[in-house]
């Protein structure tokens, strides 16, 4: 890639949960490397460790990545650190 190509924009975040849509693929626009599609939160009936079955706010995220910049480990590495901080919220204090 030449330097013109990727400069400006690195990272876009799409959101359509407003628009009641439970998830979708976002294409990246160019010179983005990656996008994150945010699908809408619902509550949903959760098993948790004990057995016991609790209605938790689930929310659907998909990230597309350009492979010639950022590789797939490195994005999935990306969406788990995402999911633990939106899990735990407190954790980005420390």
């Amino acid at each position: 890639m030449q330097p013109q190509e990727f400069t400006g924009n690195t990272f876009t975040i799409s959101n359509l949960g407003m628009m009641d849509i439970d998830e979708f693929t976002a294409i990246i626009n160019p010179p983005d490397s990656c996008i994150l599609a945010v699908g809408k939160i619902e509550a949903t009936p959760v098993v948790i460790e004990n057995g016991a079955v609790v209605v938790s706010n689930l929310m659907k995220l998909t990230l597309s990545c350009d492979h010639r910049v950022v590789d797939g480990a490195v994005g999935a590495a990306f969406l788990q650190t995402l999911k633990a901080y939106l899990e735990n919220p407190v954790t980005m204090l420390v």
